[in-house]
């Protein structure tokens, strides 16, 4: 157990807390909780590199600390009111849509190599900002503003985006000779 698979795993147990804060509209708390996770993901990578503390059970809780933390704030902000429901599907979708064809590729003995396209990395990073932007508003009583809307929009249409390219990729995969 190395200092970046704690840290990543005291991110992962974090989600209940920030999905409570949510739930019970202490969006200050959500916010900072938030960051924290952020900084603590960047600072948990740094560590792992500069430290040569990369461990093949780092490689798999970090990605997953992090799509647990980011689908747990679209569903629970859906959930809650703050965002359209279709938006909280639809960004889950997409990370259910890549782990089956990873998953699908991998029964059929075809297994995808796991690279991120550049625009999934666009779609993440939207994704991040959107949801400190969204509770950075709600924590200072901001969060009924136009910055909202094309946030949404915005978010979705990367995010539709991305499942597409992920899509295409798989389908050439698995037709390939």
């Amino acid at each position: 157990m190395t200092i970046p698979n704690i840290i990543t795993i005291l991110r992962l147990l974090s989600v209940p807390l920030l999905i409570v804060a949510i739930t019970q509209a202490s969006y200050t708390f959500a916010f900072l909780l938030f960051l924290a996770a952020g900084i603590s993901d960047a600072v948990d990578g740094f560590i792992a590199r500069r430290w040569n503390m990369r461990t093949e059970l780092g490689a798999y809780i970090d990605p997953l600390a992090d799509k647990a933390l980011l689908v747990s704030i679209y569903v629970t902000l859906s959930l809650t009111g703050i965002l359209p429901g279709w938006l909280a599907v639809l960004v889950v979708s997409r990370d259910v849509m890549i782990v089956a064809g990873i998953l699908v590729a991998r029964l059929m003995d075809r297994p995808i190599p796991i690279r991120p396209l550049f625009v999934s990395k666009m779609t993440t990073a939207g994704q991040i900002a959107f949801a400190a932007l969204l509770l950075g508003l709600l924590a200072t009583g901001y969060g009924h503003i136009r910055a909202i809307d094309w946030g949404t929009v915005a978010v979705a249409l990367l995010t539709l985006v991305s499942a597409t390219g992920y899509l295409v990729r798989w389908l050439r995969h698995m037709n390939a000779a």
